[in-house]
């Protein structure tokens, strides 16, 4: 597709979510009540300790905590991608694909403007909580970092957002073959949660083992990771300047490879697919 035909599917995106930016501002605001909710549970199990402000676990203290969960929520306001694995296989499975195979459009280029557009209306109605909860929280957060680590964590961000729309949309794709993926989407929802980061920090499971196994080193080499914790851990501090720049190589190398796959697969899914009627 031409840039222009993608300008044209940002521009009738960003109109579609307004026109229901009621039902969309609301709906954005109470994804925020987690975070409330996270924050006490977080001030709870620290309490249990002699005192919340002292106590550590695994390395994090209760402000170490909030921070991160607060920057881990950053991380999966850019990679979640709620619906486009399931829409992909519906679309498969009830013959509306065909519209992407009869008519000039790609279909990762559509469905990868649709979800900037869905981002781009998130951020201007979440960026005013956002600041909210980050200027309430300030007192947790122990500085600025420097410039290059503010840029890294920019990066980090919009290669997050690559990594989480080309994941889904591979997972989604599967339906070329099996038309029902909504376990393995089941499935992934749950790895994803807990290897991103988004349940505790990463550096709680690097020495678990499974079987003699090290299974917390092998979560280092996947791509889930750049989900959540990895935009988090760069704020906090725990990379220094060179380990960011290989760590965001490694991003960037994941991406490449999940677009490679989702082309391969689209593909071959699109040449095993038939469709019949009109």
């Amino acid at each position: 597709m031409s840039w222009r035909i993608h300008w044209v599917i940002l521009k009738t995106c960003v109109s579609e979510r307004f026109v229901y930016r009621g039902d969309f501002a609301f709906a954005t605001l109470v994804r925020f009540l987690p975070i409330v909710t996270q924050v006490f549970l977080w001030s709870a199990i620290f309490a249990a300790g002699t005192s919340s402000e002292k106590t550590e676990l695994n390395g994090y203290t209760y402000a170490n905590m909030v921070a991160y969960y607060l920057l881990a929520m950053v991380g999966r306001a850019f990679s979640s991608m709620p619906g486009l694995a399931s829409g992909i296989a519906r679309e498969v499975r009830d013959g509306t694909v065909k519209k992407y195979l009869t008519q000039p459009i790609d279909m990762l280029g559509y469905l990868f403007w649709h979800r900037v557009a869905h981002k781009l209306v998130y951020y201007v109605v979440a960026l005013g909580p956002f600041a909210l909860v980050f200027w309430l929280c300030r007192e947790y957060f122990s500085g600025w970092p420097d410039a290059f680590t503010i840029t890294a964590f920019v990066v980090s961000l919009e290669l997050s957002f690559f990594v989480g729309f080309l994941l889904e949309a591979w997972i989604g794709l599967i339906a070329f073959w099996y038309l029902e993926v909504s376990s393995l989407l089941f499935i992934y929802m749950m790895v994803n949660y807990f290897l991103s980061g988004h349940m505790v920090p990463l550096d709680w499971i690097a020495n678990a083992q499974w079987w003699g196994l090290p299974v917390g080193e092998w979560t280092r080499y996947l791509p889930f990771q750049y989900l959540a914790y990895f935009p988090a851990a760069i704020v906090l501090g725990k990379y220094d300047h060179s380990q960011l720049v290989t760590e965001l190589a490694i991003e960037a190398a994941w991406v490449v490879l999940l677009f490679v796959m989702c082309r391969v697969t689209l593909a071959r899914g699109v040449r095993r697919y038939g469709a019949f009627g009109g």
